[in-house]
């Protein structure tokens, strides 16, 4: 590989990853109100829905972890975009008018849910094994802009095949493109350096220079009383229920917000939708690159803790500013600010757990998820509970002292303190 950058060459692919299922899994909240209008689903029926794939990929987070860690990213993914692919597709099937309509679309939801909970727990696991600790906020922020541009060509790309073809054919879509981009992925990725045919021997002397050393081959696996027992753990993980309770807003009510409740068009309504998710592209590519800058130069800990802390509490100002703004269009990009801000602090979610969980990045970075997607699953159904009962402006207040809580928590995180091994207790097997 020329220059000897083909970790990097891995980790663009895991963006255009990342992109799909965020697509994959989008798709819903941009076709809701078509779906609400084959099905005869309220909001509240809806945000079920939502939740029933929030609930699956929270549930599966820890064994997708140890999936990964068992048998390599490589596998796993190209495994899970099938999976997915497959339900994405069964979603658009679920016949209308049943008395079962309902259970099955939940169902649908959930296992797909299940399929996507695979990805980001495997990514970090290839991250703790291709890319040097200096270098893993920017390769996380460029994994997670990912998200940011799936979630951004979504609202565009599923309005023109809703409108030209109907709701069902965007689902087969998503499902084909996330195939094509799953069988690329099989044919480029290697789980370890030394063993991909592309890789130059200086390229792997670097990223194995530039690993901790409780990433390496011989370095113990983590037991569970090590995991469970640690504050970091803890901490990150708490902090990532409120990061997830606040984004899944985005995902799941924010083009429904702005065409229902704030009256925009569709056109502008799926225009208006995509700032959020350009934002946090910005926003998790800056974010990556800040951390690592201030933690080379500075400290590990202001350039993750520090970080992450800002971009939370900084979301925390957007989304409170939002509800005092008349115009749905200002609106709308004072909440694009927020979405931004908080995706400064991704890449420091998931440098840390790598850094501190070493050769058990997958299992302990899924527990990290599993904390994240309940935060998703609880929004999902309370946001437009709390909308209904006393307002959106409610909804988005709330929003913002959780992002207060969630700043609060990175004072706990120490993230050059890795989990220590105990070698008594039981050890995770892979």
């Amino acid at each position: 590989m020329v220059d000897g950058k083909l970790r990097w060459l891995l980790m663009g692919w895991m963006f255009l990853v990342s992109a799909i299922a965020y697509l994959d899994r989008v798709n819903l909240s941009i076709a809701g109100q078509a779906v609400q209008k084959d099905h005869g689903l309220t909001d509240v029926q809806l945000g079920w829905v939502f939740s029933a794939f929030l609930i699956g990929y929270a549930m599966f987070q820890v064994p997708g972890g140890w999936l990964a860690d068992r048998y390599g990213p490589r596998i796993v993914i190209s495994a899970g975009v099938v999976w997915w692919g497959v339900f994405t597709a069964l979603t658009a099937l679920v016949p209308p008018g049943l008395a079962v309509s309902v259970a099955l679309l939940l169902g649908t939801r959930f296992l797909l849910g299940a399929g996507e909970a695979v990805l980001f727990p495997s990514s970090n696991k290839l991250v703790s094994a291709w890319i040097p600790s200096s270098e893993r906020g920017l390769a996380n922020g460029l994994i997670f802009a990912g998200v940011g541009a799936g979630a951004g060509i979504t609202p565009p790309l599923i309005i023109y095949i809703l409108t030209h073809w109907g709701w069902h054919a965007s689902f087969y879509a998503s499902a084909s493109i996330g195939l094509l981009v799953g069988l690329g992925w099989f044919l480029l990725v290697r789980d370890k350096p030394r063993s991909h045919p592309f890789a130059s021997r200086e390229e792997v002397e670097k990223i194995e220079a530039g690993i901790p050393a409780a990433s390496h081959a011989e370095a113990p696996a983590l037991s569970w009383r090590a995991i469970l027992g640690s504050r970091n753990v803890w901490a990150v993980t708490a902090s990532y229920f409120t990061f997830c309770y606040v984004t899944y807003i985005f995902f799941s009510w924010f083009f429904i917000y702005l065409s229902r409740v704030r009256g925009l068009d569709l056109k502008s309504s799926a225009l208006y939708s995509m700032l959020p998710f350009l934002a946090m592209v910005g926003g998790a590519l800056l974010g990556g690159w800040v951390a690592d800058w201030i933690t080379l130069h500075v400290s590990r800990r202001l350039g993750r803790c520090g970080v992450a802390a800002f971009g939370l509490l900084l979301a925390s100002v957007f989304l409170a500013l939002a509800t005092q703004v008349e115009s749905a269009r200002v609106a709308s990009i004072v909440l694009a600010g927020g979405a931004g801000a908080i995706y400064l602090s991704q890449s420091a979610f998931w440098a840390v757990t790598a850094d501190i969980a070493g050769k058990s990045a997958g299992t302990v970075s899924g527990l990290m998820n599993m904390g994240g997607q309940l935060g998703g699953a609880v929004t999902a159904s309370l946001t437009p509970w709390i909308a209904e009962h006393f307002g959106w402006t409610a909804s988005f207040l709330t929003a913002a002292v959780v992002c207060l809580v969630g700043s609060f928590a990175w004072g706990l995180v120490r993230p050059d303190q890795p989990i220590p091994s105990q070698r008594h207790a039981a050890a995770i097997p892979t």
